[in-house]
Protein backbone atom coordinates (compact mmCIF):
# COMPACT_ATOMS: atom_id res chain seq x y z
CA UNK A 1 0.00 0.00 0.00
CA UNK A 2 1.34 3.27 -0.70
CA UNK A 3 2.15 6.16 1.77
CA UNK A 4 -0.52 8.60 0.21
CA UNK A 5 -3.51 5.61 0.40
CA UNK A 6 -1.96 4.20 3.63
CA UNK A 7 -4.78 6.31 5.66
CA UNK A 8 -7.21 5.04 3.85
CA UNK A 9 -6.95 2.21 6.64
CA UNK A 10 -9.10 2.60 9.58
CA UNK A 11 -7.50 3.81 12.49
CA UNK A 12 -7.48 2.18 16.13
CA UNK A 13 -8.93 3.83 18.86
CA UNK A 14 -5.26 4.37 19.73
CA UNK A 15 -4.72 6.42 16.72
CA UNK A 16 -3.78 5.47 12.68
CA UNK A 17 -2.50 2.31 12.51
CA UNK A 18 0.60 2.71 11.10
CA UNK A 19 1.27 5.25 13.99
CA UNK A 20 3.52 3.14 15.94
CA UNK A 21 5.57 1.90 12.87
CA UNK A 22 6.14 5.66 11.72
CA UNK A 23 7.72 6.27 15.36
CA UNK A 24 10.05 3.32 14.86
CA UNK A 25 11.02 4.93 11.28
CA UNK A 26 11.32 8.02 12.37
CA UNK A 27 12.97 7.61 15.57
CA UNK A 28 15.81 5.47 13.81
CA UNK A 29 16.24 8.23 10.84
CA UNK A 30 16.53 11.54 12.68
CA UNK A 31 18.05 12.07 15.89
CA UNK A 32 15.55 15.13 16.59
CA UNK A 33 12.85 12.91 16.75
CA UNK A 34 14.02 10.27 18.57
CA UNK A 35 14.07 12.41 21.62
CA UNK A 36 11.17 13.61 20.51
CA UNK A 37 8.95 10.94 20.78
CA UNK A 38 9.31 9.21 23.84
CA UNK A 39 8.34 12.74 25.38
CA UNK A 40 4.60 12.51 24.35
CA UNK A 41 4.09 8.60 25.54
CA UNK A 42 0.98 7.13 24.02
CA UNK A 43 -0.69 10.64 22.74
CA UNK A 44 -1.63 10.23 18.90
CA UNK A 45 -3.22 12.44 16.13
CA UNK A 46 -6.71 11.88 16.14
CA UNK A 47 -9.49 12.71 13.45
CA UNK A 48 -12.86 13.91 15.05
CA UNK A 49 -14.25 11.92 11.75
CA UNK A 50 -16.61 15.17 10.09
CA UNK A 51 -15.43 15.79 6.84
CA UNK A 52 -17.16 19.07 6.86
CA UNK A 53 -16.49 20.31 10.73
CA UNK A 54 -12.72 19.90 10.05
CA UNK A 55 -12.81 22.01 6.92
CA UNK A 56 -14.89 24.50 9.00
CA UNK A 57 -12.05 24.76 11.72
CA UNK A 58 -9.43 24.95 9.47
CA UNK A 59 -11.13 27.94 8.33
CA UNK A 60 -11.78 29.52 11.50
CA UNK A 61 -8.51 28.99 12.45
CA UNK A 62 -6.61 30.36 9.41
CA UNK A 63 -3.41 33.03 10.20
CA UNK A 64 -5.13 33.41 14.44
CA UNK A 65 -3.40 30.96 17.01
CA UNK A 66 -4.24 27.68 18.53
CA UNK A 67 -5.63 29.09 21.47
CA UNK A 68 -7.72 32.04 19.72
CA UNK A 69 -8.88 29.61 16.95
CA UNK A 70 -10.40 27.49 19.83
CA UNK A 71 -12.03 30.49 21.41
CA UNK A 72 -13.87 31.85 18.39
CA UNK A 73 -14.99 27.92 17.11
CA UNK A 74 -16.43 27.58 20.29
CA UNK A 75 -18.59 30.92 20.48
CA UNK A 76 -19.67 29.86 16.08
CA UNK A 77 -21.07 26.29 17.51
CA UNK A 78 -22.82 27.98 20.56
CA UNK A 79 -24.28 30.05 17.83
CA UNK A 80 -24.80 27.43 15.67
CA UNK A 81 -26.70 25.36 18.25
CA UNK A 82 -24.71 22.49 17.51
CA UNK A 83 -21.78 20.10 19.27
CA UNK A 84 -18.55 21.94 18.30
CA UNK A 85 -17.04 18.44 17.21
CA UNK A 86 -20.23 18.13 14.69
CA UNK A 87 -21.52 20.83 12.77
CA UNK A 88 -24.56 20.67 10.20
CA UNK A 89 -23.79 22.33 6.33
CA UNK A 90 -27.86 23.48 6.53
CA UNK A 91 -27.64 24.53 10.03
CA UNK A 92 -24.62 27.15 9.59
CA UNK A 93 -26.33 28.35 6.71
CA UNK A 94 -29.43 29.30 8.47
CA UNK A 95 -27.21 31.54 10.61
CA UNK A 96 -27.39 35.24 9.84
CA UNK A 97 -23.78 37.35 9.18
CA UNK A 98 -24.30 38.99 11.94
CA UNK A 99 -24.61 36.53 14.52
CA UNK A 100 -21.60 34.67 13.17
CA UNK A 101 -19.76 37.93 13.16
CA UNK A 102 -20.88 38.06 17.18
CA UNK A 103 -18.48 34.72 17.21
CA UNK A 104 -15.55 36.72 16.18
CA UNK A 105 -15.53 35.73 12.49
CA UNK A 106 -14.32 37.96 10.17
CA UNK A 107 -16.55 39.50 7.25
CA UNK A 108 -14.22 37.48 4.76
CA UNK A 109 -14.39 34.20 7.28
CA UNK A 110 -18.05 34.22 7.11
CA UNK A 111 -18.49 34.11 3.67
CA UNK A 112 -15.87 31.11 3.34
CA UNK A 113 -17.98 29.23 5.58
CA UNK A 114 -21.27 30.30 4.07
CA UNK A 115 -19.71 29.20 1.13
CA UNK A 116 -18.19 25.67 2.52
CA UNK A 117 -21.38 24.52 3.78
CA UNK A 118 -23.29 24.98 0.26
CA UNK A 119 -20.88 23.34 -1.18
CA UNK A 120 -21.89 20.26 0.93
CA UNK A 121 -25.40 20.86 1.61
CA UNK A 122 -25.92 20.69 -2.67
CA UNK A 123 -23.57 17.65 -3.10
CA UNK A 124 -20.64 19.69 -4.97
CA UNK A 125 -18.63 17.99 -2.09
CA UNK A 126 -18.21 14.54 -2.67
CA UNK A 127 -16.27 13.59 0.89
CA UNK A 128 -17.17 10.17 0.16
CA UNK A 129 -15.04 10.22 -3.18
CA UNK A 130 -12.10 11.38 -1.23
CA UNK A 131 -10.59 8.05 0.78
CA UNK A 132 -9.53 6.66 -2.69
CA UNK A 133 -7.79 9.65 -4.15
CA UNK A 134 -4.25 10.43 -3.61
CA UNK A 135 -3.16 13.66 -1.78
CA UNK A 136 -2.78 15.77 -4.20
CA UNK A 137 -5.95 15.36 -6.18
CA UNK A 138 -7.80 16.27 -3.52
CA UNK A 139 -6.15 19.50 -2.43
CA UNK A 140 -6.95 20.48 -6.09
CA UNK A 141 -10.58 19.62 -5.13
CA UNK A 142 -10.53 21.28 -2.01
CA UNK A 143 -8.85 24.58 -3.26
CA UNK A 144 -11.46 25.47 -5.57
CA UNK A 145 -13.86 26.37 -2.41
CA UNK A 146 -13.51 29.18 -1.68
CA UNK A 147 -11.27 30.19 1.35
CA UNK A 148 -9.67 26.61 1.10
CA UNK A 149 -5.91 27.10 0.27
CA UNK A 150 -3.12 24.57 0.19
CA UNK A 151 -2.38 24.99 4.05
CA UNK A 152 -6.17 24.12 4.52
CA UNK A 153 -6.47 21.44 2.25
CA UNK A 154 -3.29 19.96 4.21
CA UNK A 155 -4.57 20.25 7.25
CA UNK A 156 -7.58 18.13 6.47
CA UNK A 157 -5.43 15.30 4.43
CA UNK A 158 -3.45 15.36 8.35
CA UNK A 159 -6.53 15.23 10.43
CA UNK A 160 -9.69 14.02 8.75
CA UNK A 161 -8.41 11.41 5.89
CA UNK A 162 -4.99 11.07 8.45
CA UNK A 163 -2.31 10.82 5.65
CA UNK A 164 0.97 9.98 6.40
CA UNK A 165 3.09 11.77 4.48
CA UNK A 166 1.59 15.55 4.25
CA UNK A 167 4.48 18.23 4.58
CA UNK A 168 2.53 21.42 5.48
CA UNK A 169 5.56 23.64 4.26
CA UNK A 170 3.04 27.02 4.25
CA UNK A 171 2.85 26.37 7.98
CA UNK A 172 4.42 28.37 10.39
CA UNK A 173 4.55 26.52 13.38
CA UNK A 174 5.96 23.81 11.39
CA UNK A 175 8.84 26.25 9.95
CA UNK A 176 9.03 27.52 13.69
CA UNK A 177 9.50 23.92 14.94
CA UNK A 178 11.92 23.15 12.66
CA UNK A 179 14.15 26.65 12.79
CA UNK A 180 14.11 25.54 17.26
CA UNK A 181 15.06 22.09 17.01
CA UNK A 182 17.18 21.93 14.14
CA UNK A 183 19.01 25.14 13.18
CA UNK A 184 19.41 26.40 16.93
CA UNK A 185 16.11 29.69 16.46
CA UNK A 186 17.89 30.46 13.14
CA UNK A 187 14.97 31.27 10.42
CA UNK A 188 14.66 28.78 7.73
CA UNK A 189 13.24 28.71 4.66
CA UNK A 190 11.04 26.80 3.26
CA UNK A 191 13.87 24.67 0.79
CA UNK A 192 15.98 24.27 3.86
CA UNK A 193 12.77 22.90 5.74
CA UNK A 194 11.76 20.35 2.73
CA UNK A 195 15.43 19.17 3.20
CA UNK A 196 15.29 18.28 6.79
CA UNK A 197 11.58 16.74 6.00
CA UNK A 198 13.60 14.16 3.58
CA UNK A 199 14.58 11.84 6.17
CA UNK A 200 10.74 11.90 7.65
CA UNK A 201 9.39 10.03 4.48
CA UNK A 202 6.52 8.10 4.21
CA UNK A 203 6.08 9.66 7.58
CA UNK A 204 5.81 13.12 7.35
CA UNK A 205 2.32 13.77 9.03
CA UNK A 206 3.68 12.58 11.60
CA UNK A 207 6.61 14.12 12.01
CA UNK A 208 5.10 17.31 11.47
CA UNK A 209 2.55 16.23 14.53
CA UNK A 210 5.67 15.95 16.80
CA UNK A 211 7.30 19.22 15.65
CA UNK A 212 3.86 20.82 16.33
CA UNK A 213 4.17 19.50 20.19
CA UNK A 214 7.58 20.80 20.70
CA UNK A 215 6.14 24.03 20.30
CA UNK A 216 2.65 23.09 21.98
CA UNK A 217 2.58 20.41 24.28
CA UNK A 218 -1.47 20.19 23.67
CA UNK A 219 -2.26 18.59 20.59
CA UNK A 220 -3.40 20.71 17.57
CA UNK A 221 -7.41 19.93 16.61
CA UNK A 222 -8.81 20.70 13.36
Amino acid sequence: MSAARAAAAPESPAGPVYWDEACKHLARRDRVLKKLIPQFGEARLASRGDAFTTLARSIVGQQISVKAAQSVWDRFATVVGGPSHRLAPKAVLAIEVPSMREAGLSARKCEYLQDLAQHFADGRAKPANWGAMDDEAIITELVAIRGIGRWTAEMFLIFHLMRPDVLPLDDLGLLKGISLNYFSGEPVSRAEAREVAEAWAPFRSVATWYIWRSLDPLPVEY
